[in-house]
């Protein structure tokens, strides 16, 4: 079974917003849209990650390799938007 991982420049992005508890707009790669506060990023015993984020009181996690794009929307952030990609593993 080939993994599917985001890239680790990506994945800076990420950490970036949990760390400074960024208020971001993700947009999933099935066109669903989710907006609250980036907390942490978890990781399944199976590997898989997931970025939690704090959606008006309620932590809702979801796996990176469905990130399409991600909005900052915290004013003055150090990012804008980050569009995903996900690689295999070693590719």
């Amino acid at each position: 079974m080939t993994e599917h991982i985001i890239s680790c420049d990506l994945h800076d992005y990420i950490e970036v917003a949990c760390m400074h508890n960024y208020r971001v707009e993700l947009v999933l790669k099935g066109g669903e849209v989710i907006e609250g506060k980036a907390l942490d990023v978890l990781t399944s015993p199976e590997k898989r990650e997931f970025l939690v984020i704090d959606n008006g009181g309620q932590k809702q996690q979801v796996e990176l390799t469905e990130l399409h794009k991600m909005i900052a929307l915290t004013p003055n952030a150090s990012f804008n938007e980050v569009e995903f990609k996900a690689r295999s593993q070693g590719g």
